[in-house]
């Protein structure tokens, strides 16, 4: 949690209450349902919750702002994203109904108006939005074809043009290469831990 307070100083009491519940949230959620990886449990605000809000370091998104996360899993990065922003407005999607449950019930607990979630696959998701975010669920050109026709476009919703702002890790030189209009954001640059040396933000603009 301390990490949270370092990167992300200027935040109100009941935004930081609503990060600092987030641990037990999932610890128990974990033990009935395994949303997130057990080997990563005891570093979950380093490799959950400040890694979702890599994104923020990137691009601020401004209110009214409508962002849909695809594949969010047990609702990373939308859910550390709609903390930190509650005047846009999230929607989370994932094919998998268990874990949707789980974000539903950390929603709930949360107190979180500006969230829904929907069991659903990308494709079948209708509606266009300010943004696109998901973190690692595919490889590029798959996720992207499940983006088709889903951005708005010719809108500032935030501090970039509307857009997608995928969290990847490694060296993604061959899996971008057919989009050569992506830029590579190093989360490094923002984040001092280990983990981050290699974890990026990858941005297409609509």
């Amino acid at each position: 949690m301390e990490l949270i307070r370092k990167y992300f100083p200027a935040l109100s009491e009941e935004q930081y209450q609503q990060f600092e519940q987030l641990q037990a949230l999932y610890d128990d959620w974990n033990a009935k349902i395994n949303v997130i990886s057990r080997k990563d449990t005891d570093q979950f605000y380093e490799r959950h919750v400040l890694h979702s809000l890599g994104i923020a370091k990137i691009c601020r998104f401004k209110e009214g702002a409508q962002i849909l996360d695809i594949g969010t899993g047990g609702g990373f990065p939308g859910i550390p994203l709609a903390i930190l922003y509650p005047q846009a407005q999230f929607h989370l999607v994932d094919s998998i109904a268990k874990k949707i449950k789980v974000v539903d019930e950390v929603i709930l607990a949360l107190g979180l108006k500006n969230v829904k979630a929907e069991q659903a696959r990308a494709e079948k998701v209708k509606g266009t939005y300010d943004f696109i975010i998901s973190r690692a669920v595919t490889q590029m050109p798959r996720f992207m074809a499940w983006t088709r026709g889903k951005l708005r476009k010719g809108n500032e919703a935030g501090s970039m043009s509307n857009g997608i702002l995928y969290l990847k890790g490694g060296d993604l030189s061959e899996e971008l290469a057919d989009y050569p209009r992506a830029k590579q954001y190093p989360l490094a640059k923002h984040f001092e831990e280990d983990f981050f040396e290699t974890k990026k933000v990858v941005y297409l603009k609509a």
